[in-house]
């Protein structure tokens, strides 16, 4: 079994950063492909990016993440990031991170559907 944990939501201000943790334990896999996703209230999930722990490719979602938000990996400590940068009140979400063992990344990566695992979530909240 695989635990995922997040860690690093909050409250910050408009325009302000934060930086969110998503550690595995437990089963652990030569390589994985870790994505993260946001749902805000009444939304339905989305998806913000994902990498490939072997080569650290990614990709990301909606274009307003896009120049803002950046993922990355620490593979000697099972662990991915997602810097967040300039944040707005539209980016108040719970936010999850997912994993899928395998090599792979690209489109089908960016469906919930895709991965096994998911962590409990971390609560974002911009404030205006």
């Amino acid at each position: 079994q695989v635990q995922l944990v997040e860690s690093g939501g909050g409250l910050v201000q408009t325009g302000g950063s934060l930086r969110l943790s998503c550690a595995a334990s437990g089963r652990t896999f030569s390589s994985y492909t870790m994505g993260w996703f946001r749902q805000a209230p009444g939304k339905e999930r989305e998806f913000v990016a994902a990498i490939r722990s072997w080569s650290g490719n990614s990709l990301y979602g909606a274009d307003s993440v896009k120049g803002r938000f950046t993922i990355s990996r620490d593979n000697a400590k099972n662990t991915v990031y997602l810097q967040m940068t300039s944040l707005k009140p539209e980016d108040t979400a719970v936010y999850y991170c997912a994993l899928r063992p395998g090599i792979g990344i690209g489109i089908y990566y960016t469906t919930s559907s895709s991965y096994d695992y998911w962590g409990q979530g971390t609560q974002v909240t911009v404030s205006s």
